[in-house]
């Protein structure tokens, strides 16, 4: 019997009229969702626990849907915390580069595990990785058997770069595309279904005008989602302005390739015309605060794009440059950024907030259908968060409480697809202290052979 129950809990199901059940239950049969609703104290619903061959009693518990990560890059794992005061094109040249050469399948692999496991521990069912180093055939298998590992939705966007500033880095279209083909091949669909992949040209300023174009149809033919960073500094602007006299954005509607299965990751530089843009062609932005205050990029204009209708989902964006991937901690800084930012506190209220991480990221990867609520029939992605905590007991709204007290420290259970993969705050699929342990003695390793290259890895405590 693969029937499952949580139950007594508070349930935010974010459907669209943002029911909350209180006490609240979610029953499950296989990998869906059957049932969602107020749970009855007087023993009227135990029929329900008798037939469920997992329950879990959710008092003093939030139930909420699996928060869908929009952006992250695995491989940073192994980079987080080497500098905390370079600006993007200095980081890229002494922290990210350096290391991402250094590296081996194992490494990405290690990496890539640690973030699949923090995601989830942080409430992150689901996450668009953003991988584009391929110094080694076996680095796009390296990620996707840790996602698939560790139990989590993954979907990676295998990135390309003809142009990138570090040559070693740069592929000829040929290899981007028969490589993104062979992944297609192998790898789409497997684990269940949980696996799926996209295209992800790197940026507008380190791919060729000839690529972006084969890349438009090349996502069109095969109906693929293309995850591409646009706009995240100031320079990056400059750049495709003195090369084609486009912005970012409009340099990305030319060459074809801004659609509905877009996703426009940071946007923190676009103007007036870019926004209308983006709405004209339901286009979805991938907001990253944490890693755009952390490298001083700027605030994009999200309660503008909100008002407009733009779709804007959450992401973590690379441990590079947040340091972690806690989701709950960037519902937090989105809200109190943009108030902060225009100087007005209504701006993003709470469940404004929830809704870009679970609704809003639903939609920006085509799950809308199955994802992004607890509604009956939609997939059995389900995350409960402590609130039996000092730091955010007594409780008055869940939704606040969520956005403003909580951390990833303080989700304590997971489902994907109806399967346990954390259960009181630790993985039941990866023995993590091993896995740690293994990625610490490799970074040393790696440190100990950049270090008289770039002394910003040997002056490391």
């Amino acid at each position: 019997m693969s029937n499952k129950l949580i139950y007594n809990g508070t349930v935010l199901t974010m459907n669209a009229a943002n029911q909350i059940f209180k006490p609240g239950y979610v029953y499950m049969e296989h990998d869906v969702i059957k049932e969602v609703g107020e749970w009855k104290t007087d023993g009227s619903m135990d029929y329900l626990l008798a037939k469920s061959s997992y329950s879990y009693n959710a008092a003093g518990k939030v139930v909420i849907p699996g928060i869908i990560n929009g952006h992250t890059h695995l491989f940073q794992t192994f980079m987080r915390g080497v500098s905390d005061h370079s600006p993007l094109a200095q980081w890229l040249k002494e922290i990210i580069w350096p290391m991402s050469l250094a590296m081996e399948p194992e490494d990405f692999y290690l990496a890539a595990l640690i973030g699949c496991i923090e995601n989830l521990k942080s409430g992150a069912t689901y996450m668009m990785d953003h991988h584009y180093i391929h110094t080694y055939p076996e680095n796009d298998a390296s990620v996707l058997r840790a996602m698939v590992d560790s139990g989590i939705r993954g979907h990676l966007a295998r990135g390309g770069s003809d142009l990138a500033g570090e040559i070693r880095l740069r592929e000829t279209e040929e290899m981007i595309f028969g490589s993104t083909d062979r992944l297609l091949d192998e790898w789409d669909g497997a684990a269940s279904g949980r696996i799926r992949i996209a295209l992800g040209p790197l940026n507008l300023y380190g791919c060729s005008r000839g690529y972006l174009e084969k890349a438009a149809v090349f996502s069109q033919e095969r109906k693929l989602i293309s995850h591409v960073h646009v706009a995240e500094t100031r320079e990056q602007i400059d750049t495709t302005m003195a090369r084609y006299g486009l912005r970012n954005l409009e340099l990305l509607n030319e060459v074809g390739l801004l659609g509905e299965r877009t996703q426009v990751v940071h946007g923190v530089w676009l103007d007036d015309g870019e926004l209308e843009l983006i709405k004209a062609k339901q286009a979805s932005v991938i907001h990253c605060p944490v890693s755009n205050m952390y490298l001083a990029s700027g605030v994009a204009r999200v309660p503008e794009m909100l008002k407009m209708g733009i779709n804007v989902a959450l992401g973590t964006d690379g441990p590079g440059s947040n340091n972690c991937q806690d989701n709950l901690e960037v519902l937090k800084f989105t809200a109190c950024l943009h108030k902060v930012n225009e100087l007005d506190a209504t701006l993003l209220p709470p469940m404004d907030v929830l809704r870009m991480a679970t609704v809003n990221g639903a939609k920006a990867v085509g799950r809308s259908a199955d994802l992004g609520s607890l509604e009956p029939g939609k997939k059995a992605d389900i995350v409960t968060v402590d609130m039996l905590k000092a730091h955010i007991s007594p409780v008055h709204r869940a939704s606040s409480s969520l956005v403003y007290n909580a951390n990833g420290n303080d989700v304590d259970l997971v489902m994907v697809g109806g399967q346990v993969v954390v259960e009181h705050g630790r993985s039941t699929w990866i023995d993590e202290r091993e896995v740690l342990q293994r990625a610490q003695a490799r970074v040393d390793i790696l440190r100990s052979k950049l270090a008289g290259q770039y002394p910003i890895f040997a002056t490391i405590e």
